[in-house]
């Protein structure tokens, strides 16, 4: 049975949107990487993370936040693995960040190094590296001083993680082609978004992935 790991942030980890920032609710039990496994039939790692970003880390959640990091733990504790989902970016453009764009098409672009690097692909027998584009965030109370700025740029960072795995030959996914953030928090994905965003990754990659 292939084994597939899902890296990311709080929307891979499934935490529900937040109305009010002193009571999170804890995560939702049905998350998409779970709904993609089951269809796909595989074995799931998760190594979803809240508040994980591409490149930075965090002067108030604290240094582990810098994907780079957990990308090269995840790598060399789990395997061999067959794919590996990668889906950030929204909290590299929290405002304190001030990342462009371009710098978290940066961030992507230092995975896919790591991932096909011959160390990596030789400890897991090759693997598939999948980009998924998040859903566009909206600023949204509670959150919205976190991300002042944000919505401008997610549209942009969609377009250049498109553009950064068509030059690279990388499968690409848009998770706002399914899926939107809740009108709650603006970032977040509610149950029904994990359910649909599960389903539709899991034909991307029968029809995409296993195909090539």
């Amino acid at each position: 049975m292939p084994t597939i790991l899902c890296f990311g942030d709080s929307n891979t980890y499934g935490t529900p949107p937040i109305s009010d920032l002193d009571h999170i609710q804890p995560r939702m039990a049905q998350r998409w990487p779970i709904g993609m496994a089951e269809k796909l039939g595989w074995t799931l790692i998760e190594e979803g993370l809240p508040g994980r970003t591409f490149q930075y880390p965090c002067p108030m959640m604290g240094p582990h936040m810098d994907g780079r990091v957990g990308l090269f733990m995840a790598l060399e504790s789990h395997g061999p693995l067959d794919a590996v989902v990668i889906m950030l970016g929204t909290n590299d453009l929290k405002a304190h960040f001030e990342a462009s764009p371009s710098d978290v098409v940066a961030g992507a672009s230092f995975f896919l190094d790591v991932c096909l690097s011959d160390e990596m692909q030789a400890r897991h027998g090759g693997f598939e590296p999948i980009i998924i584009a998040p859903p566009l965030c909206a600023e949204i109370s509670p959150l919205a001083d976190e991300f002042a700025g944000a919505a401008s740029k997610t549209a942009q960072v969609t377009a250049g993680l498109k553009a950064l795995c068509e030059a690279r030959d990388i499968a690409f996914f848009d998770a706002g082609s399914v899926v939107k953030t809740s009108t709650v928090d603006g970032i977040h994905l509610n149950e029904e978004a994990h359910a649909r965003l599960g389903v539709a990754v899991a034909d991307f990659i029968t029809s995409e992935v296993q195909e090539d």
